[in-house]
């Protein structure tokens, strides 16, 4: 009986186990999967789709751009907290696809360096007028054109003179009557030295025994012919100039310095220089004058080197460029950083601080105060400390995942809402800060997109408004280049999106935002040095403008300044074939060259 009650409660006690293991086998294991279909369904569900042209578009599932037609990409739902909630988070990946650099801030040695541009010119100590020292009527000239050698003593031209043939005929009277009257003779020599003749010139008259009609008019210089003044025929007065005379074994290099950098420079500096037309031949000079006095046109005075000349190689009017280094007092360091580590709106500079933390890297906006520009980089006043990283390439990408982001960037330094100048509908908060998917949109397309009649016209305005600036910039005008530059500002305004459909509405979008940030830099321009920097980014846009678009139906040309930007060059577009600078003005008015049209 025992043993029977037992094997019951051993069977019970099995079937028990055995229910509960088919019971959870069962039930939770759906339980679980309940879960985690339900937890990927949330997931899905709370992934955000945007578009890169237009953040403030977010929907909950991929699909195309109801605005421009592009293809949505998907926000990052990473929700790990940074240290800095303003910072901008990168990974290494997306940092090589932006090309993002990073350097370490540090201090040193201030030295400016001077691009500086200008062309030889004759010795002004050394140029002279052959003036006539008797009136009368040109009968023959001896030295014909500009660029003739004349030597002293050289017979430069024949001369009839009334007044000279009367002073012939008294000297021979006053020979005849030597004996009894000699100082008749001797004020009858003086009177023809007074007007230059030689004692040789004389004595020939009087063996002669007759007066001269054409008298030859001897050279009192030693040079060449710069400047002519006057042609066979002419009538010419006692003190008026037959030429300019110039001796150019000895020249001066004149050299452009702008008012902004005349705190930099000083006599005695040692300048590095080099003549486009020996473009592998390098000099050294010093300066040895300042100009007192700064152009008003072009708001640049004239630093002087000397220039040895003895064996001709150098010619007038060459272009030359120069290098030189200027520094600091020598117990002085500063904060020095790279120009491209800048950011620069015209009210306020900044740059990207990089931080790292346990979730990756950080890049966080800090507002700088510029000190002097040195060439390729500036000195930082305050902001920065040494020791700190910063980008010093790939800025404005960085920049661009802060206003998708809607954190502060330039543009938009308190963050938020980014005013993309034409909002559809309400931007959410919050966007991506992974830069993977955005770089994708970052290329420009420069293929040529075809546009209607109307977003032609309307880019037309645009072309008009850049072709009176650079006209403007050309004439050394000031004023007017600054009216250009607002002109140019209203048409851009002025047109209207919508014209724009698909792939020209993205190029357009990203072509017009470049312009529009030029321009706003322009603006705060008080030189026409200034004004000329910032024309350089605002032709590079032009240029892809033209070359996407093509809105112009009359021919175009591309046309290049070698010297400009620092010798690095710059282009620009013009209607005319010809040749006229915008970069330089009339200091160079012609010189560079046509890319293509």
């Amino acid at each position: 009986m025992k043993k029977n009650n037992k094997r019951s409660f051993i069977i019970g006690l099995i079937t028990l186990i055995t229910g509960i293991l088919i019971g959870w086998l069962l039930f939770g294991s759906s339980s679980n999967s309940e879960d985690a279909s339900h937890s990927h369904e949330t997931e899905i569900t709370n992934q955000v789709w945007t578009c890169s042209m237009h953040p403030q578009i977010r929907k909950t599932e991929a699909g195309n751009c109801p605005i421009c037609g592009m293809e949505l990409i998907p926000l990052s739902t990473d929700d790990n907290s940074d240290e800095n909630p303003n910072a901008i988070k990168m990974s290494p990946t997306a940092m090589q696809l932006a090309n993002v650099q990073t350097a370490v801030v540090q201090s040193g040695e201030a030295v400016k360096v001077l691009n500086l541009t200008g062309k030889l010119t004759p010795d002004e100590r050394t140029v002279f007028s052959q003036t006539s020292h008797i009136s009368g009527r040109i009968e023959g000239m001896a030295i014909n054109y500009t660029g003739e050698a004349v030597r002293k003593g050289q017979v430069i031209a024949s001369i009839y003179s009334p007044e000279l043939v009367t002073a012939q005929e008294e000297l021979l009277i006053a020979f005849q009557n030597k004996e009894t009257q000699p100082e008749l003779l001797i004020a009858s020599k003086e009177k023809l030295r007074n007007w230059k003749l030689t004692e040789g010139q004389i004595n020939q008259l009087i063996e002669s025994g007759k007066p001269m009609n054409e008298f030859p008019i001897l050279s009192d210089l030693n040079g060449v012919v710069i400047t002519k003044f006057t042609n066979r025929g002419d009538h010419i007065k006692q003190g008026e100039a037959f030429y300019e005379v110039a001796d150019l074994s000895n020249l001066w290099v004149l050299l452009d310095v702008h008012e902004s950098d005349l705190a930099w420079i000083k006599e005695g500096n040692e300048v590095q220089y080099q003549v486009k037309a020996y473009p592998n031949r390098s000099f050294t000079g010093k300066i040895d004058f300042i100009d007192p006095i700064i152009d008003s046109k072009t708001r640049v005075a004239k630093a002087r080197i000397a220039l040895n000349n003895s064996d001709n190689d150098f010619k007038p009017q060459m272009l030359v460029s120069a290098t030189l280094e200027s520094r600091l007092k020598s117990d002085e360091t500063a904060i020095i950083v790279p120009k491209s580590a800048v950011m620069w709106t015209g009210e306020r500079s900044v740059v990207y601080v990089k931080k790292s933390a346990n979730n990756g890297l950080h890049f966080t906006m800090r507002e700088v105060d510029l000190g002097t520009s040195l060439g390729d980089t500036y000195i930082i006043n305050s902001g920065l400390e040494e020791g700190e990283e910063i980008a010093v390439n790939g800025t404005f990408s960085i920049d661009a995942a802060a206003q998708l982001a809607g954190k502060p960037s330039m543009m938009n330094p308190k963050g938020g809402t980014m005013n993309m100048g034409h909002n559809h509908g309400g931007m959410k908060k919050g966007a991506t800060e992974n830069m993977d998917e955005m770089e994708k949109t970052m290329e420009p397309n420069r293929k040529t997109i075809k546009i209607d009649k109307e977003a032609k016209k309307a880019l037309n305005t645009i072309f008009e408004s850049y072709f009176e600036l650079k006209d403007a910039l050309t004439e050394d005008d000031l004023e007017q280049s600054k009216r250009e530059i607002g002109n140019l500002s209203k048409a851009l305004s002025a047109v209207d999106m919508n014209l724009f459909k698909d792939k020209a509405h993205k190029s357009w979008m990203k072509h017009s935002n470049d312009l529009k940030r030029s321009l706003d830099q322009s603006k705060e321009a008080d030189y026409l040095d200034q004004l000329r920097e910032s024309f350089i980014p605002i032709s590079k846009t032009i240029i892809q403008l033209h070359d996407v678009f093509q809105p112009l139906n009359d021919t175009v040309y591309v046309q290049h300044c070698p010297m400009a930007n620092n010798n690095k060059g710059a282009d620009w577009l013009s209607k005319d074939k010809e040749i006229k600078n915008p970069y330089f003005g009339s200091s160079m008015l012609n010189c560079g060259e046509e890319k293509t049209n």
